[in-house]
């Protein structure tokens, strides 16, 4: 029997529902989401497989025009996405019209593997609206397949998936098939923890923060993790821990909750706030965390 495998990787504006519709294929929740932009830093891999195929999705930063080191780091994993994918996903969302970059959008029209356009959020519309988008985009981009689905509702999900693994080449797996991530399990303690930033903090808090899981030590009943908030100034340090630890704690018990449901198992998980001065616009801190990979 042959075998399929290869690499889709899923770009679009930020806050189209990217990583909804990651963790909607992959069946886990591998990738955070909130309402704020830029919510995705890192490319995160997500594998699904079947008897027969192996499809590894990536889901990538949400394009925009970067406006520090650290913007810039998060745009060149959009920018490997197109280097090494067999199947690119361009996803918009119903009322959109236009791509933020137009040498990426100029890329994507000149794709030269298939393209599949993903309408997403249709249940915030009407049939008006999504003929519209319909035309709109098979005209913007007439070497995509174009589908109209709902990431959050689970609507037209299995229907891309299945023309997926229908465009995939004839490949042997590239992971071991039990593998359901690239990524060690200390940087999912960080983007969980920094999912409850991005809920309740404002302003450029959230954008400030960078989370380094320091211990990670599994014992047979328990995981005992510890965790560093690092901010870029002593003032956003107070703003995180709060009046009497108050907010700090907050996300600590909500940050725990997900933990464990995510590994089954209880966690117990300590939280700390260290200022790590102008974090975002160094080189060397970038790499660090993982962002500067050349």
């Amino acid at each position: 029997m042959s075998h399929k495998a290869g690499f889709v990787n899923i770009i679009g504006n930020p806050n189209v529902g990217k990583s909804t519709l990651m963790n909607a294929f992959v069946g886990e929740r591998l990738s955070i989401i909130t309402s704020k932009a830029q919510t995705t830093r890192h490319r995160i891999l997500g594998i699904v497989n079947g008897e027969d195929f192996q499809v590894v999705l990536s889901d990538t930063p949400g394009i925009i025009k970067p406006a520090y080191e650290l913007q810039a780091s998060m745009m060149d994993f959009v920018k490997s996405a197109f280097e090494d994918a067999d199947v690119l996903l361009y996803l918009v969302e119903l009322g959109e019209k236009e791509l933020k970059d137009e040498a990426f959008f100029n890329k994507i029209r000149n794709a030269k593997i298939p393209v599949l356009l993903l309408i997403n959020k249709i249940d915030k519309g009407n049939e008006e609206l999504l003929g519209e988008a319909l035309q709109l985009w098979s005209e913007k981009v007439p070497n995509a397949e174009v589908f109209a689905i709902s990431a959050l509702e689970n609507f037209g999900v299995e229907e891309v998936f299945k023309r997926i693994v229908d465009l995939l080449p004839d490949s042997p797996p590239f992971y071991p098939k039990d593998q359901l991530t690239d990524k060690p399990e200390r940087f999912f303690v960080n983007e969980i923890v920094r999912e409850k930033i991005l809920m309740h903090y404002k302003k450029e808090i959230p954008y400030s923060v960078e989370i380094d899981t320091e211990e990670f030590f599994e014992e047979d009943t328990i995981i005992r993790m510890r965790s560093v908030i690092m901010v870029e100034r002593d003032s956003q340090k107070g703003i995180i821990i709060g009046h009497k630890g108050a907010a700090l704690k907050r996300v600590g018990v909500e940050a725990r909750k997900d933990l464990e449901k995510f590994f089954g198992k209880q966690v117990h998980l300590e939280l700390y706030v260290k200022v790590n001065k102008n974090w975002r616009s160094n080189e060397k801190q970038l790499k660090r965390f993982g962002y500067n990979q050349k």
